[in-house]
């Protein structure tokens, strides 16, 4: 595992611009932003992430988390063979991530992704 970042739905793009600034002001800095995503960072320790979304550009839910997996292949053989509910299939997606979204214990949806 790479790294885990909560994904906070937001109402509205004015929102994603009051978290730039409400976590900016904690040391996050932007390190994405797609439009409809804003993930923000923190310099010294980039892997400490969290994320801010509208909604997902190509999936029909918004996941609660995202995992990056150094082989997400290799992780959506398992949680298949564990029989775990898929619920955005393994894709290819534009913005340079392979991924698949998959329902946890708890019910919460995981974007399972590895960079291309």
């Amino acid at each position: 595992m790479r790294r885990v970042v909560p994904n906070v739905k937001v109402a509205g793009e004015g929102a994603q611009c009051a978290n730039r600034e409400f976590y900016g002001r904690l040391g996050l800095a932007e390190v994405m932003n797609h439009g409809w995503i804003m993930t923000l960072a923190a310099p010294a320790a980039p892997a400490a992430q969290i994320s801010f979304a509208l909604r997902d550009a190509t999936a029909p839910v918004l996941p609660d988390l995202s995992v990056e997996v150094a082989d997400v292949d290799a992780a959506h053989a398992a949680m298949l063979a564990a029989g775990a509910e898929v619920v955005h299939p393994l894709s290819d997606e534009e913005w340079g991530v392979r991924r698949f979204f998959v329902r946890d214990p708890n019910g919460l949806v995981v974007n399972v992704l590895g960079h291309r």
